[in-house]
C-alpha cells in the first residue's frame, strides 16, 4: 500500500472535497480530501491502481494537481 499526500487547486468548499473523495475511491482507493488545506490524502495499492489513473481522477473532478 502507498499513501501519499497530493496538493489541489481549486478547492474551495466541502463539497468539493466530497467530490474528489467519491471519483477517487471509485477507482478502489481511500481518499480523505481536506478543501482548507488545498489537499488530498490517498492511499491504494499500486499493484491494482497508478498514481496517474489518481492524478486523472482528481483532474476530472475538475481540479488541479499542483504537487
Amino acid at each position: 500500500m502507498i499513501k501519499k499526500t497530493f496538493k489541489i487547486s481549486g478547492m474551495h468548499c466541502t463539497s468539493c472535497s466530497l467530490l474528489i473523495d467519491g471519483e477517487v475511491e471509485d477507482l478502489g482507493a481511500k481518499c480523505t480530501s481536506n478543501y482548507a488545506k488545498s489537499e488530498a490524502v490517498v492511499e491504494w495499492d499500486e499493484k491494482k491502481i497508478s498514481e496517474r489513473e489518481i492524478k486523472l481522477a482528481i483532474e476530472k473532478s475538475g481540479y488541479k494537481v499542483v504537487a
